[in-house]
């Protein structure tokens, strides 16, 4: 399901005189993990603008070599 998907699901319910939005977990869940798609879409973006102002220099678009990186994952 996308996220459209899951946002079209919605389904609205007065609760003690306010409406509120209603979804199941699993559209719920597919919304969230739709919205984390689309940041990581941005910030892959937002790094490859970098790296084309850098003319492709790794380095000055400020990529980090993953041996320099790795250890601190652990």
């Amino acid at each position: 399901m996308t996220g459209i998907e899951a946002l079209q699901s919605v389904q609205f319910i007065n609760l003690k005189g306010k409406q509120v939005a209603v979804l199941s977990v699993e559209d719920w869940q597919a919304l969230i993990e739709w919205l984390e798609t689309l940041e990581d879409i941005e910030i892959a973006r937002k790094a490859f603008d970098k790296l084309k102002a850098a003319n492709g220099n790794r380095q000055g678009a400020g990529w980090l070599k993953w041996d320099d990186v790795e250890s601190e994952l652990e």
